[in-house]
C-alpha cells in the first residue's frame, strides 16, 4: 500500500523544474534524523509532494518514489540513506503554506507542526486535499 511524504527543497538549489528537466534524481542531503527514518521508511510507488522553501513556501509539484531506500553512495558520514524519485508533474497552481495552515484538516499534518523537518508524511486525505488545492482534478 503506498505511502504519502511531502518532501521539502529549496528552489535555488534544486527546484521541482530541475526534477522534471532531469526525469529522475536521487533524493539526499537527509541528515535529520527524525527525516532520515521517514526516507528508511519510503517504498518503491510512494506518492510524494514536492514542496519549495524559501519565499516561496507552497507545495509545488508531486513525484513517485522509484527505488527502495539505499544508502547514500555519496555520503561523508555513514548512515545517510536516499531514494530515487521521478516526477509525476507540476501543480497546476501552487499550494502556498498559508493556505495549508488556514485549512483546519491540515492542523496534525506535520508540515504545520514541524515546520523545519525536510521529510515529512502525510495521511492520504491531507495528500489529495493539498493536491485539489493545486488544481489536479
Amino acid at each position: 500500500m503506498a505511502q504519502y511524504w511531502i518532501l521539502k527543497t529549496e528552489p535555488t538549489s534544486y527546484a521541482y523544474a530541475d526534477l522534471e528537466r532531469d526525469r529522475a534524481t536521487r533524493w539526499d542531503g537527509v541528515t535529520n534524523r527524525q527525516a532520515l527514518n521517514h526516507i528508511r521508511s519510503m517504498q518503491k510507488g510512494d506518492r510524494v509532494l514536492i514542496y519549495h522553501t524559501g519565499k516561496e513556501k507552497a507545495v509545488v509539484g508531486e513525484a513517485t518514489v522509484t527505488t527502495a531506500p539505499y544508502d547514500d553512495p555519496d555520503a561523508v558520514v555513514a548512515g545517510l540513506a536516499v531514494v530515487d524519485l521521478a516526477p509525476a508533474g507540476a501543480l497546476p497552481s501552487p499550494v502556498p503554506l498559508s493556505s495549508i495552515k488556514a485549512d483546519r484538516h491540515f492542523a496534525d499534518m506535520a508540515l504545520v507542526r514541524q515546520g523545519r523537518l525536510s521529510v515529512v508524511p502525510a495521511t492520504r486525505a491531507q495528500w489529495e486535499r493539498i493536491r485539489k488545492m493545486g488544481g489536479v482534478e
